[in-house]
């Protein structure tokens, strides 16, 4: 009984550990003429503070990082494109499969791209591709747990 006991204490502790903070904005809210998300320029980690995930503060609680680019092919602002960026946590992964970014080009011709991380603060770089320690640590924790209760 002390080794469940155990166990269910450090699968706590992990579970606060492995607690992820995104950025979060959205081009769509910033005030006429500035570009706080990145959409024209490049994103500002000093401008932004990422937030917990899982606190009051998030639009959308989860357990990684989201971000999503839609352009389109004309539409006159600053460089001759339209652009939209925004920046938040997610719950679901369209495609079910985080580190990556998959991309395409809807029917009216505007370009999308969704990139899904699971590092903290991770939405904030230019492409969110990542290696994630703390998959490989979800996914080996409980074979090792079961190793410790069956020995």
């Amino acid at each position: 009984m002390t080794n469940l006991l155990k166990s269910l204490v450090l699968l706590s502790v992990l579970s606060c550990a492995f607690a992820i903070r995104c950025y979060q904005c959205s081009s769509q809210t910033d005030p006429l003429g500035s570009d706080n998300c990145g959409a024209y320029k490049a994103f500002n980690k000093s401008q932004n503070i990422a937030i917990e995930c899982n606190s009051d503060e998030s639009h959308m609680p989860g357990s990684f990082c989201m971000k999503v680019v839609h352009q389109s092919p004309r539409g006159f602002i600053w460089d001759g494109r339209w652009r939209q960026v925004i920046r938040q946590c997610a719950s679901v992964s369209e495609t079910g499969v985080t580190g990556v970014c998959n991309w395409g080009v809807f029917e009216n011709g505007v370009y999308w791209e969704e990139c899904y991380c699971v590092d903290d603060e991770c939405n904030g770089s230019p492409r969110s591709i990542t290696a994630s320690f703390a998959v490989l640590c979800a996914a080996i924790l409980p074979v090792l747990i079961a190793r410790k209760l069956v020995a």
